[in-house]
């Protein structure tokens, strides 16, 4: 059986450079690893680096640069685009992969496993080593070290079978920022794919909240709408989303972060959300078995 090839897209906005040579070496230098790193610059130069492929290795650096900042979604789009790999590894500019062997992993998996189509990686804070709740994708979130079937996984620690991702679309670009990751989830899910959050390989990552971008509450509303308009049957959108209005109400206490998350609300359900292609019923029934029906 031959090996699948291995590329890594990371998307950058030109002001991390130590962190994104760090992110890039960790990439090159991986152990029977041969990535093809691909740097998107979203609407920035990508800087000089300092990290190069190992002169034994058939790693590579390929550069893309977009002339404005078109969200995260659009921007990996762009770089699967130039990737040449059977899977593509989205590894954030500020993250670096905590071992050399994660390529070699991930090349075992995916060689031998034909119907998955995302790994979802464990995330850790490099000081302490403690990993935030919202970087387990499920809702039995208390062991981290247990991997599992999931329905959802993390855009910034993952590795994706191209083949499948084109198959679906990609990411929805419009979404800018925020859920595009479930919305490719769940149509790859009703496609018959499987996706794993797997322990074993680390990104490690600074500890840092959505919520610091001025944004994230109006663009987590937006797009949960768009979610549910786009993949969900009305009878189960309709549930979804007054879940999440409770949940949203039980939870956020600042005022202006409720007042920015129903005007996103309200943008999502006035503002077109592009195509729509509601998942089956059987694909609702296999995620409540996997543990996370698509109401919550």
């Amino acid at each position: 059986m031959t090996p699948v090839k291995l590329s890594c897209v990371i998307l950058t906005m030109g002001n991390r450079v130590a962190e994104l040579d760090r992110a890039v070496e960790s990439a090159l230098t991986q152990t029977d690893g041969d990535v093809e790193v691909v740097i998107v610059g979203n609407g920035a130069d990508v800087p000089g680096l300092t990290a190069q492929p190992l002169a034994e290795s058939a790693a590579a650096i390929k550069t893309v640069r977009l002339p404005y900042n078109v969200g995260i979604p659009e921007g990996r789009n762009r770089g699967v685009q130039e990737c040449s790999g059977d899977v593509v590894l989205f590894l954030d500019d500020d993250g670096w992969y905590a071992s050399s062997k994660v390529a070699a992993h991930v090349r075992e998996r995916f060689t031998h496993e034909p119907d998955l189509a995302v790994i979802s990686f464990r995330v850790m804070e490099p000081e302490g080593g403690s990993v935030q709740r919202r970087h387990v994708p499920r809702l039995r979130a208390g062991d981290p070290e247990r991997s599992s079937p999931v329905t959802t996984f993390l855009g910034g620690a993952c590795a994706i079978r191209k083949s499948a991702y084109l198959q679906v679309g990609g990411l929805p670009e419009n979404f800018f920022y925020a859920h595009e990751e479930t919305d490719l989830a769940w149509r790859l899910l009703g496609e018959g794919y499987r996706i794993e959050y797997d322990a074993e390989p680390v990104m490690y990552h600074p500890l840092v909240l959505p919520s610091r971008h001025a944004e994230f509450y109006r663009m987590n509303a937006r797009n949960r709408v768009w979610l549910a308009r786009r993949n969900l049957p009305w009878p189960l959108a309709v549930l979804y989303l007054f879940n999440w209005i409770a949940l949203t109400v039980a939870r956020v206490r600042a005022t202006s972060a409720l007042k920015a998350w129903f005007h996103g609300f309200g943008e999502g359900l006035r503002q077109p959300a592009g195509e729509r292609r509601p998942m089956a019923w059987r694909t609702a029934w296999r995620m409540l078995r996997l543990g996370r029906p698509p109401i919550v």
